[in-house]
């Protein structure tokens, strides 16, 4: 039988019902949606609500409905449109109701895109919510000067003095692992082309032990593959990995990280 899954970033609001029938037997029980980017910039605040409604509401019954799959969610304003502040401040200030939604486990993804002074501020208020609601963090590193800007997501992260163990900074590369291991916040590595591929992340697991460490797919719009973590599965098995070891790096870890939000009810 093969080892059960949970992967921490799917954004399948942009894949098919097809694509949740292959995760779900491939072996992924549950799978947690970060709102994103999603290949447009925004050009009014209420396209953010219909589509906070959307993944929250319709994309959890799809998962339920086409194959089975626990779907949960993470409402945050990220990086990119953050940048348009009058529209960024709109979201902002209504975020907060879409947190106590029932299957709503956390806030993400946040971080930086450019960098800008705007994506800060978005970021440190976007933090603070978290805080006050004892919730996991996704932080998006950018896709450019990912170390410098990574350098400066840790930076913030403990200028704002918020719980590092709620935090996953995710997107690492081998050119940025030691920059988030120096906090307490958890690391994740996403499967994806142009971020990095299954068998590096798994040299990097080798070096630096398994604790904390998460994988995902991030699968989306673009080219991207749902079956990322279930591949790098099987890599790691073939490779001579103990099961247990495998079990907690697919598994167990993204399990004990959307625990800490009191809305994850997902039954081992």
């Amino acid at each position: 039988m093969s080892l059960p899954i949970i992967d921490p970033h799917m954004h399948m609001v942009s894949r098919s019902t097809s694509d949740y029938e292959r995760a779900r037997l491939s072996g992924i029980e549950c799978c947690i949606e970060p709102a994103f980017w999603s290949g447009t910039d925004k050009q009014h605040a209420e396209s953010f609500f219909d589509y906070f409604e959307q993944i929250i509401d319709f994309e959890t019954k799809r998962a339920q409905r086409a194959a089975g799959v626990d779907h949960y969610v993470t409402i945050a304003l990220e990086p990119k449109e953050a940048n348009y502040p009058e529209m960024a401040e709109r979201v902002i200030e209504r975020i907060p109701e879409y947190l106590d939604r029932d299957n709503v486990v956390g806030v993400g993804e946040i971080g930086l895109d450019q960098g800008t002074e705007a994506e800060e501020r978005a970021f440190r208020r976007q933090l603070q919510m978290a805080e006050e609601r004892d919730l996991p963090v996704i932080v998006h590193t950018p896709h450019t000067n990912k170390p410098e800007g990574t350098e400066r997501l840790v930076e913030l992260i403990q200028d704002e003095d918020v719980t590092e163990e709620r935090i996953v900074i995710d997107h690492n590369t081998e050119n940025t692992i030691d920059i988030s291991l120096q906090t307490d916040c958890w690391v994740g590595f996403t499967l994806y082309p142009g971020k990095i591929d299954a068998e590096t992340t798994i040299d990097l697991l080798e070096e630096y032990g398994t604790e904390k460490m998460l994988l995902n797919s991030a699968a989306d719009w673009d080219p991207s593959d749902p079956l990322a973590v279930p591949k790098a599965r099987d890599k790691m098995l073939d490779r001579g990995w103990d099961r247990d070891e495998v079990r907690q790096v697919v598994f167990e870890n993204p399990y004990e990280f959307f625990s800490q939000s009191p809305n994850f009810e997902y039954e081992l």
